[in-house]
């Protein structure tokens, strides 16, 4: 390996202590009190190297929540182009999201923190950055609701139709956090994919999934 990969690689590791480290202090203390100076010390760093990484600590936790963007976009459009009709896809895609928070817990719960934490708010240019990786998955759905549609539903209708279905997806992933006490005894992935015929049967959606 030559010196510039080598140089590239150490960046790439050092770039990944940072945010693991950020992760960790956000999930333990939330985001008003974790600072640079404090991710830097935990990181073994030192402040003025995290500053080269990352303008500050709000484009640093923005950088945290689109890696985990990017991730679950990544298998659900794979794993929605394995389906072979538009009812296949969905249910791919309402697979994929389930695996997602299994398979990669600390970035579902990087999404979580934000999701649920609307008083935080990023800087109108971060903010966009963000929304922007949001908006690629809801076209995921949006496209395979497209294939199936009715020449009535316009794209208002289809968007709309898209939000539920992952909000809804989403809402019954917390519920995950109950198998121990309300859902005792419940077979959650069959209790999640119960969900998702339950989803996929309401407001007229069926009509739009062959």
């Amino acid at each position: 390996m030559g010196s510039i990969e080598r140089r590239q690689r150490e960046k790439e590791q050092r770039r990944e202590q940072i945010l693991d480290t950020a992760r960790s202090l956000l999930l333990k203390k939330g985001i008003d009190a974790t600072s640079m100076n404090q991710i830097a010390r935990d990181a073994e760093l030192s402040v003025g190297t995290l500053y080269l990484y990352f303008k500050n600590k709000e484009s640093l936790f923005a950088a945290l929540q689109e890696e985990g963007l990017d991730l679950l976009y990544t298998k659900i459009k794979e794993e929605s182009e394995r389906g072979f009709t538009p009812r296949e896809k969905l249910e791919r895609v309402a697979l994929a999201y389930l695996d997602f928070s299994e398979e990669h817990r600390k970035y579902f719960d990087i999404i979580n923190y934000f999701l649920t934490s609307p008083e935080i708010v990023f800087p109108p240019s971060l903010k966009s950055r963000v929304d922007e990786h949001v908006n690629r998955i809801l076209s995921v759905v949006e496209d395979i609701l497209k294939e199936g549609v009715s020449k009535d539903a316009d794209d208002r209708e289809i968007r709309r139709l898209a939000v539920v279905f992952c909000s809804s997806l989403y809402g019954m992933l917390q519920f995950k956090k109950l198998r121990n006490t309300v859902l005792q005894g419940e077979d959650f992935r069959d209790l999640y994919m119960y969900s998702f015929g339950c989803i996929t049967g309401i407001n007229g959606v069926s009509d739009f999934i062959p």
